[in-house]
């Protein structure tokens, strides 16, 4: 289905195969997270910490963490490490890490302008009994001119529930104007123009802003247009910093920057360029 202009009714036509063949995990991509968790030794993972700095001795580079969860919270604690890879946005990690000494200038200025891709980005859920849209001939997929979605596709679970989602066409500076409520509200008015009134009764709605998440998005995101950038150098060429700390986020890769596979491609890269004394450790 495609909507071209809000005085035009939608348009059915034929749709495009993906092209590679595009897949989803069983579960969610949360699956493939508890997957690689259950490989690794449980007792070299720290979680409810944020890194606030980093400080850079003769021997070793010292991080400094703070809890961050839990009932106490500003507990400071401070590890040591050889070296450092990170895997935030550059964006992020320029803002969020201090860093000292400083970092090179060029390189804390290219990292600092560095968009991170879904950032300004938002998506729409709507679950629904079955997917009624098949029984007309609908793939569930639909493009439009007028949103608040521009783009919706069918995930449909293996548990039998339909489910449409979208991303959001709706600057930042909009979405953030009005409530979650309205938002909704006119996401399935948009679904029901598109495949008809039972798209106006989903057993439950789910709205994911990225704009709002703290561990993804700066202000500087929120006018920024996501899309796919030239990822930046990954790690200090001169200076104190150098050979010990590298960037291993998605932004980082040069063929996929964004992407999951920019950040397996990111961290490939990154693990490689370790020493060979680390990677025997």
């Amino acid at each position: 289905m495609v909507e071209r202009a809000a005085n035009q009714s939608p348009v059915r036509m034929q749709g495009y195969k993906s092209t590679p063949p595009s897949m989803r995990l069983v579960g969610g991509m949360a699956t493939l997270i508890d997957a690689l968790y259950a490989r690794l030794d449980a007792s070299c993972i720290m979680t409810g910490q944020t890194v606030k700095q980093l400080n850079k001795t003769s021997q070793y580079i010292e991080v400094q963490s703070e809890d961050s969860f839990g009932h106490v919270t500003g507990h400071v604690t401070t590890f040591r490490a050889q070296h450092v890879l990170l895997a935030l946005p550059p964006r992020l990690i320029e803002d969020r890490i201090a860093f000292q000494p400083a970092l090179p200038q060029d390189l804390s200025e290219q990292w600092r302008e560095t968009a991170t891709w879904m950032a300004p980005h938002a998506k729409y859920v709507a679950v629904y009994e079955s997917p009624f849209w098949r029984d007309a001939g609908l793939s569930g997929a639909a493009r439009s001119a007028i949103g608040p979605l521009t783009e919706i596709l069918d995930a449909f679970t293996l548990e039998g529930d339909g489910a449409l989602f979208g991303f959001f066409g709706v600057p930042v500076q909009v979405r953030q104007s009005v409530s979650d409520t309205v938002l909704k509200e006119h996401c399935r008015a948009q679904l029901v123009r598109l495949f008809g009134a039972q798209a106006s009764t989903p057993k439950a709605e789910y709205l994911k802003d990225w704009a709002k998440d703290p561990l993804t998005a700066m202000p500087a995101d929120a006018s920024g247009n996501g899309q796919h950038v030239v990822a930046p150098p990954s790690k200090p060429k001169t200076g104190v910093w150098q050979d010990c700390l590298t960037g291993c986020g998605s932004e980082w890769s040069a063929q996929f920057p964004g992407y999951v596979a920019g950040a397996i491609d990111a961290a490939t890269v990154a693990v490689q360029s370790l020493p060979a004394t680390i990677l025997r450790q």
